[in-house]
């Protein structure tokens, strides 16, 4: 099986795209990235569960420059709108954990890097449109000798189908974390209100167990 490696946030779209993956190729290595979102601990504990639950090396890419450069409801804790594009959008996120990912192909000669990108958000996000991984795969031809292929799993999938997919192939709910906010010490799995969780909310309500709102809330 030719080599993989994931970019895992620990979120719904990650997941899956992960359990997809590791069907089909030999998945060595999760990265998970630190660019100093308000819920990265959360981010982070919920990746690790999912990275051992695989038994895939885990590990935590620092990118403190990012928010020295970034103000947004995502690392900036005196904003809380999380309902706008503008006030979640982090200049070239993907296109950053891309490369970094080429980088270790490169060097440990692995074949694909795997992301979340989805149709449902690749309609507000142009970082997860098909045309983005066609021209990821295209510099890679350039930029590194290996010349990784950037798959995207979930590219033809809703926020429906994902949680339908987690739900057919019996993975847990409780290892995800979809949420901007940082939550920690709420006492609550999904703070119900960004952008991320109002989708997810809206995917479980619309899923084959809406039920699992009450899990996940």
């Amino acid at each position: 099986m030719n080599k993989a490696i994931v970019l895992l946030s620990g979120g719904l779209d990650s997941f899956v795209a992960l359990d997809i993956a590791y069907k089909k190729y030999n998945v060595v290595l999760a990265l998970t990235f630190d660019y100093g979102q308000k819920a990265f601990n959360e981010e982070y504990l919920a990746s690790k569960c999912i990275a051992e639950k695989y038994n895939i090396e885990h590990k935590i890419i620092k990118l403190d420059f990012l928010k020295e450069i970034t103000k947004n409801s995502l690392t900036d804790e005196n904003q809380t709108n999380f309902n706008e594009l503008k006030s979640v959008w982090v200049p070239n996120r993907n296109g950053l954990f891309l490369n970094i990912a080429a980088c270790f192909c490169d060097s440990f000669d692995i074949d694909y890097i795997v992301f979340g990108a989805n149709k449902e958000e690749g309609r507000d996000f142009s970082d997860n449109k098909k045309e983005y991984n066609e021209i990821s795969n295209e510099y890679f031809m350039y930029s590194t000798m290996k010349h990784p292929k950037v798959v995207a799993p979930c590219c033809d999938m809703n926020k429906i189908d994902l949680v339908n997919y987690m739900i057919d192939n019996n993975l847990s709910f409780e290892l995800i974390k979809s949420c901007y906010e940082n939550i920690e010490n709420t006492g609550k799995k999904h703070c119900k209100n960004c952008m991320s969780c109002k989708l997810l909310y809206n995917a479980i309500k619309n899923s084959k167990k809406p039920d699992l709102i009450e899990e996940i809330f």
